[in-house]
């Protein structure tokens, strides 16, 4: 998918928005990766302080196959804001990538920051957090989480750069 959409131009043009169709996350996310600027269809895990459900997300294939081609999908993840333990390292920062993922989005914490900002990969979260999680096996995957007060559900887009990050219920032009 091309990256030359700016959110700004997204929010000039849907600011006017009373649906609920496009949503502007709050300016509150660090980016940690080395893209950044990513964009595709999303899914979600919701788990708080255990990382379990995260690790098998990005294990997993992380595109689609559309008639225009194979497009990354963004994982978003409801940590509960958590800024306790860290959901993300490099490990899986590591396997996001090679699993075709465009980006990352945490709401709470991750690790492993230098190795993270090496992965050819879209990562916004809250903050660093050297600590672990515990894995307890808990969570849920594929479920509508709120981010911030803002409302994601599994397949909107979700389109991020340098000014911020923003949802549609369909992809944007």
């Amino acid at each position: 998918m091309s990256q030359s959409f700016a959110t700004c131009d997204f929010c000039d043009v849907h600011k006017g928005d009373t649906t609920g169709n496009f949503r502007v996350l709050p300016p509150v996310f660090r980016d940690f990766g080395r893209v950044k600027k990513f964009s595709g269809p999303v899914d979600t895990v919701k788990c708080f302080e255990d990382n379990t459900l995260v690790k098998a997300a990005v294990d997993a294939q992380g595109w689609i196959d559309t008639p225009q081609g194979r497009v990354g999908k963004v994982l978003v993840v409801d940590g509960g804001a958590s800024l306790r333990r860290a959901l993300l390292g490099g490990n899986l920062g590591a396997a996001a990538a090679r699993n075709g993922w465009a980006g990352v989005v945490i709401d709470g914490c991750v690790r492993d920051t230098a190795e993270l900002a090496a992965h050819t990969l879209g990562i916004r979260a809250l903050a660093p957090m050297p600590l672990p999680t515990e894995k307890r096996n808990e969570g849920q995957s594929n479920v509508a989480v709120q981010i911030q007060g803002v409302w994601v559900r599994p397949g909107d887009w979700l389109y991020a750069d340098e000014d911020g990050i923003v949802l549609s219920s369909k992809p944007l032009p």
